[in-house]
């Protein structure tokens, strides 16, 4: 390899990362769905305020959530709020907008006695707010005055008191047309859990999106203009990805790495360690051991036919059926694939057999 180029590839920041939480320098934006989920918060007709991103860990759900909110945040009518799950929501809500909020700052101090909650100045001439969410909804008919928008966005969303709390307080804002809206991101099972929840019909209805898989001819083109590939490394790394946003991310860092332009051996020990340390060993462990039984048939083809998975486990379709939803439900399996097993994972083969040996 040419010294130069060398030289000027090992000086440049890696454009790929495999860490969570943040947007890396390069990636590939889910534009269609950030542009669905942008026309409905900029809609003059409201139809949906709130929006729920699903899947499994690695695919993208906070990169999106973060995606969304930097459209928003330069754009003066939209008002944004980043909470948790398991904090006091009504009451952190407030407390952001009152800190964050030149104008509400302003009504709070001068309309609200906030004081027993933390929040704003004691007036001395006012009576205590007993309700967290009389003074939102005094806050929100501010807001709407001002012709202004709250987007309250919950990462790593799952089920807690407070979050039940909040939704089924959420139902009646969204009821009584205050310009609140709710943006969450989280694993499928904690969003079905909120979802199962009795009074949370409204969450259940809510717009979901699951993180599906980034588009192969994508990725293709970025390894290829990115990482300085032919076209048959590239399209070659692209497939190995399935499309699964960690593994592209993966195959990236550690090709740019290598510097090599080939998919060495080294390159495919470190993506298969990076999986298993970030996402798979966490998987496996929430799996049951029959989960984990028909598994180790099942990860011998990309894809195998039902019943091909049957004849070799010596089960029927009454004992699959339950494995079959808990790998649906951790992303392991394709859902939509009627009369076959289509293995979602990259590389999910090899992590299964080197779980055997351990």
């Amino acid at each position: 390899m040419d010294t130069k180029k060398t030289k000027t590839r090992t000086s440049q920041k890696n454009p790929y990362a495999i860490s969570f939480g943040r947007i890396p320098n390069q990636y590939i934006r889910r534009d269609l769905l950030i542009y669905d989920i942008l026309e409905e918060l900029e809609s003059d007709i409201v139809r949906e305020q709130a929006f729920k991103l699903t899947g499994i860990r690695g695919t993208g759900k906070t990169v999106t959530l973060t995606a969304i909110e930097k459209e928003l945040r330069d754009k003066d009518e939209w008002i944004l709020v980043d909470l948790r799950s398991n904090s006091d929501i009504t009451r952190d809500l407030i407390a952001n907008l009152y800190s964050e909020v030149s104008f509400l700052t302003k009504f709070i101090n001068s309309n609200l006695n906030l004081s027993m909650f933390g929040i704003g100045v004691n007036l001395a001439k006012q009576s205590p707010v007993a309700s967290l969410d009389v003074a939102l909804k005094q806050i929100l008919s501010e807001v709407k005055k001002r012709k202004k928008k709250v987007l309250v966005a919950i990462d790593e969303v799952r089920k807690t008191d407070a979050m039940v709390d909040f939704i089924q307080e959420f139902q009646i804002l969204v009821r009584e047309e205050f310009p609140i809206y709710l943006l969450v991101a989280g694993l499928y099972d904690d969003i079905e859990s909120i979802e199962n929840t009795d009074g949370l019909s409204f969450f259940l209805r809510a717009e979901k999106y699951d993180m599906s898989p980034l588009n192969i001819k994508i990725i293709q083109e970025d390894y290829k203009e990115t990482l300085k590939l032919s076209t048959e490394t590239a399209a070659e790394l692209a497939r190995m990805t399935k499309g699964y946003a960690f593994a592209y991310q993966a195959f990236g860092m550690y090709m740019w790495e290598s510097g090599t332009g080939k998919i060495t051996d080294l390159v495919l020990a470190k993506v298969d360690y990076a999986l298993k340390e970030k996402v798979y060993a966490k998987i496996w462990s929430e799996l049951t051991p029959k989960d984990r039984w028909f598994l180790r048939y099942a990860v011998e083809k990309d894809t195998m036919p039902v019943a091909d998975l049957l004849e070799m486990t010596k089960s029927s379709h009454r004992e699959w059926s339950v494995p079959r939803k808990h790998l649906i439900e951790k992303g392991i399996i394709d859902g939509n694939a009627r009369g076959q097993v289509v293995l979602r994972l990259p590389r999910f083969k090899e992590f299964v057999m080197d779980a055997e040996e351990d």
